[in-house]
């Protein structure tokens, strides 16, 4: 079952459930989607891809997780309970990423795949670790540890 089929069959859940938090996670989820295929309709695509949507949720989340600090700051603890709570939805449609010992491990693997000396080739490497572990890398985290290993 695809990610859409799984969106889908949750919404129909939550409504049956009367779960209005997630309901409304949902929603906004299923929202973000339909921007997305809009967005790419002029590439000529009908539909986001599947292996996509990933990157699609980690944004979200990642916008998510920004509004929390910014609520903690500004000291309104509910607003940021509620983006947490919609974090553990929309983190729960993401496949686990892997852990920091896995992700160095990949990182190392990456280099020696491709044979990568120096920043300049850091391109190559993220293609390289994209390539291999898809939706379960965190680009982000990945980006920082292969900057730093090629640094040296």
């Amino acid at each position: 079952m695809g990610l859409r089929e799984q969106f889908a069959e949750q919404l129909k859940a939550a409504m049956r459930a009367s779960d209005a938090p997630r309901l409304s996670t949902l929603r906004m989820i299923l929202a973000r989607l339909k921007e997305s295929d809009v967005a790419v309709r002029s590439k000529g695509l009908q539909q986001l891809p599947e292996d996509e949507i990933p990157a699609m949720l980690r944004a979200m989340v990642k916008s998510r997780r920004e509004s929390v600090t910014l609520y903690r700051q500004g000291n309104r603890p509910e607003l940021a309970a509620k983006e947490e709570a919609e974090i553990a939805v929309i983190e729960g449609f993401l496949p686990a990423q892997l852990d920091d010992a896995a992700l160095a491990a990949a990182v190392e693997a990456a280099i020696a795949a491709t044979g990568a000396g120096s920043i300049k080739e850091m391109g190559r490497v993220m293609a390289e670790l994209k390539a291999r572990h898809g939706s379960a890398l965190d680009l982000a985290r990945a980006g920082g540890l292969v900057k730093a290993r090629l640094a040296r």
